[in-house]
């Protein structure tokens, strides 16, 4: 305290009385969060004890990250302190999600040894913003359904063709899921596929069963195959016919074998394979016997 009676405290003795560095409160003395309330004779700046209070809350606030934009503005009244916490949580929430996926990329990339350019695509596609990837989300239901709505509005939620997103707090397994999953769904080859079979899915209905049944014959397949392997049914077996009947009615049994031996089949059971990873569920079945008891089935009489 300078030796005047006015009790004012240099710059100096105010970092004594604060624990804080002289150049410290000078900075924010310069950038106008504390001004002096005077100067001494030798144009030294001198500070009140209201300053120092003032001061306390400076240095509470930057400690809590807030920028001096922020700490201009509740110093000065325009903002509450609860105001600028709350924008200071939200800010804090979008670095914290993002530093959680920047642990998984690492994570991944450690565990899979991933070159340079696997793991530039991997951070790239990993980070997006929830909005750029809820685009590429929108753009993919979009194509593959465009049209279908109208005639079967309940499509979507039962076909459960809603690729996951990222979680906050992703494990290097979801990344790595996801990141395929992304990139998938923006390949034209694979939208095509995905269109493709749910035409096939939307159309093909037997009868008596309801309009909006899109899974029948999925659903069909899967059932009548499974009776046949747990009765122990040989695909070639004269037996098999009735089955066949039941799932596939009048319809060309070529063309079925065509759809049912494509590749896509297998990307499709892949895309199942990743949206399980990334929605964080139990792996999700194939039914891969049952298609190929089908698939035996179909090519057995082939011909006949």
């Amino acid at each position: 305290m300078i030796d005047d009676g006015t009790g004012l405290l240099t710059i100096g003795e105010l970092a004594r009385a604060t624990g804080l560095t002289v150049r410290t409160i000078r900075y924010w003395s310069d950038e106008g969060v504390l001004t002096p309330v005077a100067r001494s004779a030798g144009g030294y700046r001198l500070y009140d004890t209201a300053c120092a209070a003032r001061l306390e809350l400076i240095r509470t606030l930057r400690e809590l990250g807030l920028g001096l934009d922020d700490v201009r503005r509740v110093l000065a009244g325009e903002r509450t302190v609860a105001e600028v916490a709350a924008a200071h949580v939200a800010a804090l929430d979008a670095q914290i999600r993002a530093l959680k996926v920047t642990r998984a990329v690492l994570s991944s990339v450690a565990r899979r040894g991933s070159s340079a350019e696997e793991t530039t695509l991997m951070n790239k596609l990993a980070r997006l913003s929830a909005a750029e990837r809820a685009r590429i989300v929108e753009d993919f239901m979009t194509e593959i359904f465009d049209g279908l709505d109208t005639a079967d509005p309940d499509i979507r939620r039962r076909l459960r063709f809603a690729p996951a997103d990222l979680p906050d707090d992703p494990t290097a397994e979801q990344v790595d899921a996801w990141v395929e999953l992304a990139g998938m769904i923006q390949d034209p080859r694979f939208r095509a596929q995905m269109r493709e079979m749910i035409e096939f899915n939307a159309a093909d209905r037997g009868p008596g069963v309801p309009a909006g049944t899109s899974l029948w014959f999925m659903s069909r397949l899967v059932q009548l195959a499974g009776e046949a392997l747990r009765e122990g049914v040989a695909p070639d077996a004269p037996e098999a016919d009735e089955l066949l009947r039941q799932l596939l009615g009048d319809a060309d049994r070529a063309e079925v074998l065509e759809r049912l031996e494509a590749a896509g089949n297998l990307r499709m059971a892949r895309y199942r394979e990743l949206w399980a990873v990334v929605k964080g569920l139990e792996p999700q079945p194939t039914y891969e016997k049952e298609f190929a008891w089908v698939v035996a089935a179909l090519r057995s009489r082939a011909g006949r």
